[in-house]
């Protein structure tokens, strides 16, 4: 399967799902749809599942030309990346995202539901910056860095914007281990595989059950928290 942004390959009972969209790996509404796309693939014949970005680019977080086109797109946006990225979070396999580069925002909030984070090293920014850029965090945003961060990092991350390097990002809990950048995918594919090893339901089961308070109050939540924040002014 390939798609002009998004690519899919199955070996061993691994699926690779590489993004590259040629700029920043946005999530846009047709990037998120290929990605769906691909998901619905995994789950049918893959063990385990691999997320990669380009080289250099793993993620930039949500379009920002929907952003900013109006509060109904923006939600809209945010509505459909928030489904890809919960269904991710408790996906019915082991994921291993290979963060290959700069993860922002959306883009931080995707390699953090991968159940091992490998990145890659290198002068890369991860973290949230919706503040930074006059946005409020959603929700989503602060419920899934609360579940991967250590504490003491939780409000530099999500309140103040803190913006880290891949060492950085790894003792703040955005990242398990680091490699170098050639190594990132192999290695993330080498995990999965040894993951899928695994009893897929005794680690379906445990995943869900482990997440269960976090997804459900997100789902809960989502919609509101997305009305009210967007009549937040934006401001710089």
């Amino acid at each position: 399967m390939s798609t002009e942004i998004v690519s899919y390959s199955l070996s061993d009972g691994i699926a690779t799902v590489l993004m590259d969209d040629g700029r920043a790996n946005a999530l846009s509404t047709e990037m998120i749809a290929a990605l769906e796309a691909a998901l619905d693939r995994a789950e049918g014949e893959a063990k385990a599942l691999v997320l990669a970005g380009r080289e250099g680019k793993f993620c930039a977080g949500f379009d920002l030309r929907a952003m900013m086109a109006g509060p109904e797109a923006a939600r809209a946006l945010v509505s459909l990346g928030g489904s890809l990225l919960l269904r991710l979070y408790e996906f019915p396999m082991p994921v291993v995202m290979a963060c290959t580069g700069h993860a922002l925002a959306g883009g931080a909030l995707l390699a953090a539901t991968g159940d091992t984070r490998i990145g890659a090293s290198g002068s890369f920014k991860i973290g949230l910056n919706e503040v930074q850029n006059g946005m409020p965090v959603p929700i989503l945003a602060h419920e899934l860095a609360r579940d991967r961060l250590l504490p003491t990092e939780l409000f530099a991350a999500v309140v103040q914007a803190k913006i880290y390097d891949p060492e950085g990002a790894k003792r703040a809990g955005w990242l398990d281990r680091l490699t170098a950048p050639e190594l990132v995918l192999p290695e993330a594919q080498t995990e999965a595989a040894r993951l899928a090893k695994l009893p897929r339901g005794a680690y379906a089961a445990s995943k869900r059950s482990l997440r269960r308070a976090t997804l459900e109050h997100v789902r809960a939540t989502l919609e509101s928290n997305l009305h009210e924040l967007l009549q937040t002014p934006l401001s710089m």
